[in-house]
């Protein structure tokens, strides 16, 4: 059994490598509602017959898999245990992955647009700049809590409009954002909000028709 997060519009990407791979793909995740593009991920769950998954509060406008903060994907040896991570949306989940062939604890975070190589997603694309950066303290607090070995794959990275300083690097490790990661350092809520509201990129062309689309809420 297989799991797809954020996938791009093209299905047949996945319906190729879950073939090549003997895999049936169970659920299709979005972390969040994307204002950048149109998600891909209803058109794959519904060719597949996989469980379209996003968090219970997003509103959308058609029929999802529901989850919160602590619910288990269930994908045999492979369980996912999802986090509420809201900042960058307030909807947003990132993915806790332990392979129980490997060992008991947690091996990877898959962060969406939360916590990116070099800096933290951008707070303002579904709520007030603000208000996003505090509900994005709250989540650091929370990833902060995880071991430091534990390997952090995004959902962008240079070049991508939800972020500022982001690597060039398609991954990290908790330890090491830690340690070079400066929004991931700062502790003090108003200190971290000052820092967010910092020069904030110019936002995805057409991002809140997108976000509307890809809610269920306006035809493409």
């Amino acid at each position: 059994m297989a799991a797809v997060c954020d996938p791009i519009d093209d299905p047949e990407l996945y319906l190729r490598a879950a073939e090549e791979s003997g895999m049936k793909i169970r659920y299709v995740v979005d972390t969040h509602v994307h204002a950048d593009h149109i998600s891909g991920g209803r058109t794959l769950a519904e060719m597949t017959g996989a469980r379209y998954v996003l968090h219970a509060s997003c509103g959308a406008g058609y029929e999802f898999f529901p989850v919160g903060d602590g619910d288990n994907l269930d994908l045999g040896n492979v369980q996912v245990r999802v986090l509420h991570t809201p900042g960058h949306t307030p909807e947003h989940i990132s993915l806790l992955v332990t392979d129980k062939t490997r060992g008991p604890e947690p091996w990877f975070l898959l962060s969406g647009h939360t916590l990116m190589v070099g800096d933290l997603g951008r707070t303002e694309l579904a709520s007030s700049a603000e208000q996003g950066a505090r509900s994005l303290f709250e989540t650091v607090k929370k990833l902060n809590s995880l071991p430091d070995y534990l390997e952090v794959l995004p959902g962008a990275y240079s070049g991508s409009v939800c972020g500022r300083s982001l690597s060039g690097k398609p991954m990290s490790t908790i330890g090491f954002e830690r340690r070079f990661n400066k929004a991931f350092q700062i502790d003090d809520e108003d200190e971290f909000v000052r820092y967010m509201l910092q020069n904030i990129p110019t936002p995805p062309p057409d991002a809140a028709t997108i976000r509307a689309i890809n809610m269920g809420l306006q035809e493409s």
